[in-house]
């Protein structure tokens, strides 16, 4: 396939889905609670070492939907545990696999404030939320760091959409 002809397909795609979504409006969030962090430091010689931390995060969020069951849900998070302070920023494919059940997946990227030399890291978040209500959901995450020394981290929040 040549270039304007996958020019022309991303085209068709994009129009389709913004047909498609018009009737479904974006929203807006803020959303906190608390994590647990789990470190596993590279000791050399003496081994791996491994310690976890307990936290706090909160930021915002926005929902794009695609049609009515699935959704684009970037996030942008802070995230402070212990000696440890960084953006976290998922980009979730969200989907509605029951009523009011919502399962979601998406790479992420990690920004750390101070500690390490090289800041950003790498990973994936995988996450379900319940709506509560039409505006406040319950939600559960896992954050997987890929990077040496990025961190693991299992959430316990709640939402609230705009």
């Amino acid at each position: 396939m040549n270039f304007n002809r996958r020019i022309l397909v991303l085209l068709f795609i994009g129009f389709s889905l913004v047909v498609n979504a018009q009737d479904l409006e974006n929203r807006f969030g803020i959303k906190g609670g608390l994590n647990k962090t789990f470190f596993t430091v590279d000791q050399k010689d003496l081994g791996f070492y491994s310690t976890s931390e307990t936290g706090y995060y909160g930021g915002v969020f926005v929902e794009i939907p695609i049609d009515h069951f699935l959704t684009i849900q970037p996030e942008v998070l802070y995230i402070s545990v212990g000696d440890f302070n960084f953006l976290n920023v998922p980009i979730y494919a969200k989907y509605e696999v029951a009523n009011r059940l919502h399962l979601m997946a998406g790479p992420s990227v990690n920004y750390f404030f101070d500690f390490f030399t090289n800041k950003l890291k790498i990973g994936a978040d995988i996450s379900s939320s319940y709506d509560i209500t039409q505006s406040l959901d319950a939600h559960v995450k896992f954050a997987l760091g890929f990077d040496e020394l990025a961190p693991n981290g299992l959430f316990f929040g709640l939402g609230l959409k705009l």
